[in-house]
Formats: C-alpha cells, sequence, structure tokens
C-alpha cells in the first residue's frame, strides 16, 4: 500500500511539474535559445562525464589504439546512445548538456547526438559533427565523422553507413528533395546548403 501511495505521490509531483513547465514555456524557451554561433557550446568532449564515458569504453580494449580500434570505439558509443539513452520528448524546447543526458540517461534527437558527437570527439577523432538536415516538415539529426579515407553517417534510427567521400552523404539526405542542411562541432558550425 505504502510503494502505490509513493508511486501516486510521484505521480501527482510530475503532474504539478508538467503545469508549472507549461505555464513558463514561453519563457524558458526564450531563455533556452541559442544562436547558430552558440551550437558548438553545447558538443563538451572536455566534459567530466563525457571523459568517464569514453575512458569506460577504452578500458573494453586491451590497451587502445585509436588507429587500430577508433571505429570499433566508435560503434560502441553508438551502440551506448542507441540502447541506454531514452527518447523524451518534452513539451518545450530545452537544451540537455551531454552530462545530463549521461546523468538521466534520456534526451531527445538533438541531445543524444551531441552526446554521440561529444563521446567521438573524446575518442580522438575531431572530424566528428552532429549533421541537421531539414525536408519540408521533417528534421533529421545525424553524427558524422571521417575517418581511414571512409566517411560515417551514424542515425541512430538506422544504424551506421559508410561512404567512400562526404559528396554521397549529401547526395543519399537529398534525395531528390530540397533541404537545409547544418553541421557543428565543438569547433566550428557550417551551412550545408
Amino acid at each position: 500500500m505504502a510503494q502505490e501511495s509513493g508511486v501516486s505521490d510521484q505521480l501527482k509531483l510530475n503532474n504539478i511539474y508538467l503545469a508549472i513547465i507549461s505555464r513558463y514555456k514561453d519563457y524558458i524557451e526564450e531563455k533556452e535559445s541559442i544562436s547558430v554561433a552558440e551550437l558548438p557550446t553545447l558538443v563538451t568532449p572536455n566534459n567530466n562525464a563525457v571523459k568517464g564515458k569514453v575512458d569506460e569504453i577504452k578500458r573494453s580494449f586491451e590497451k587502445y589504439d585509436y588507429d587500430k580500434d577508433f571505429y570499433e570505439a566508435s560503434l560502441k558509443a553508438f551502440e551506448f546512445v542507441k540502447e541506454k539513452i531514452d527518447s523524451v520528448v518534452l513539451p518545450l524546447q530545452f537544451w540537455l548538456t551531454p552530462e545530463e543526458t549521461l546523468v538521466f540517461l534520456v534526451g531527445d534527437a538533438f541531445d543524444k547526438n551531441i552526446l554521440l558527437c561529444s563521446l567521438i570527439i573524446g575518442l580522438g577523432n575531431p572530424s566528428s559533427k552532429v549533421m541537421v538536415v531539414m525536408k519540408s516538415d521533417s528534421k533529421r539529426i545525424f553524427v558524422t565523422y571521417g575517418y581511414n579515407a571512409k566517411f560515417y553517417l551514424l542515425d541512430l534510427n538506422d544504424g551506421v553507413r559508410e561512404f567512400s567521400n562526404r559528396d554521397e552523404i549529401m547526395n543519399i539526405l537529398k534525395e531528390g528533395e530540397e533541404i537545409t542542411a547544418y553541421e557543428f562541432n565543438d569547433r566550428t558550425y557550417i551551412d550545408l546548403v
């Protein structure tokens, strides 16, 4: 009986939080807005929580060697984010940091891809970027990186795809439609189309 009361109390508390968030949605979103110039600040490979997860991934190898082990390590990072970070859709636009995404093990598509990009950079690949592609009424978010003369697109919904050059990635994403696309990491922001 006490357990039922605890669940009921938690549900009530969650409903109160939702009511407060909904009431102040516009204010929160105004304060939460990020300009394109600020997007790189979201990717944090040097954050202690991100470094801790990177170290955990590296320890899964006998002796982590970037040249030999990076690709497999990137797949481990991908699987971690895909399998362990639950998707959440909040009633407002709110950016979680990679550290918060790791602590709470939840995030929206942006949060999850920003964490993945941070992990991959932490594993030693500074070419990793979050790529956002918008077509008419849809938005897709991926992580891309180059490694050993190949290019990879990591899609948390559809898996990992390998390409021989970056142009192939853009051609696949366009699929004959007009798109708007940009990418960023901890150092840069670039409008692609």
